[in-house]
């Protein structure tokens, strides 16, 4: 099954490192967040991935590339224009980059990538989150149902203290957070049969709005819950609680050696 990563946005929320560089390219421990994601999903040996590219595309292009120079100890003859790659570290990973536009929308850019993934069944997430998701149960639960598609749904918990509030204003009681005080969110790390390409009509076509809401009017959306570590990376606080995971040695979404 190949995993299509979803890499083209612009980044405007942590514009502090995306005018630079695409989002998914920004670094967790020396590595692209996007490495850090496609590494988690090739332990569970899905090593084909599709790669949704816009905004800076040639900074992951070039990543790719020359993956050996980011990975490896070499050997350059300027005289013999050669290269020696030593201690060759490179991921067993088939890669498909694909300009899918600018300022496409998400749907669209899904739309765009339909050659590359065939008549089969794909999974599909964002280039800045990581997680923990079991994936082989998550395969095996989409496979299951029937449905087209499957969501990871994840509890973000409740950022602030809670008040119970009556109709009169009145606080009638303060308590810290709970998780169960948050609703459940789409935390990515999805699967879709080939059908959702029936629901994706152009390049304006936001996955998350009308085909969405299609799906779960005709049955055909099912939830997979998460309840284990989950974070996106949409701001540079988010950026560096990521980064002091990685330092620290206690990054649950780190399953290799």
């Amino acid at each position: 099954m190949k995993v299509v990563i979803l890499a083209g946005g612009l980044g405007t929320r942590i514009s502090e490192e995306s005018h630079l560089k695409p989002k998914p390219m920004i670094e967790i421990g020396g590595k692209p967040i996007l490495w850090h994601i496609m590494k988690y999903y090739a332990q569970f040996g899905f090593c084909e991935f599709v790669i949704c590219l816009g905004y800076k595309q040639y900074v992951v292009k070039e990543f790719f590339a020359d993956y050996y120079l980011h990975a490896c100890d070499v050997t350059i003859d300027l005289a013999k224009n050669s290269m020696e790659v030593h201690n060759n570290t490179a991921e067993p990973w088939k890669v498909t980059l694909v300009d899918t536009g600018l300022l496409t929308m998400t749907g669209g850019r899904v739309r765009r990538i339909r050659p590359y993934v065939g008549d089969e069944p794909f999974m599909l997430t964002y280039g800045d989150g990581v997680a923990d998701v079991d994936l082989d149960a998550l395969a095996k639960f989409h496979a299951s149902h029937g449905r087209i598609a499957t969501i990871t749904t994840v509890n973000i918990g409740q950022l602030k203290g809670v008040l119970d509030i009556d109709d009169d204003g009145e606080v009638r009681a303060f308590r810290e957070k709970e998780d169960a005080d948050a609703s459940r969110i789409n935390g990515g790390f999805m699967v879709f049969s080939p059908g959702i390409f029936d629901y994706l009509e152009d390049d304006e076509t936001v996955l998350e709005r009308a085909p969405m809401q299609r799906l779960i009017a005709q049955g055909q959306l099912m939830s997979f819950t998460h309840d284990g570590f989950w974070q996106c990376m949409d701001t540079q606080r988010e950026m560096q609680k990521l980064e002091g995971m990685w330092q620290s040695g206690q990054a649950p979404w780190k399953i290799w050696e």
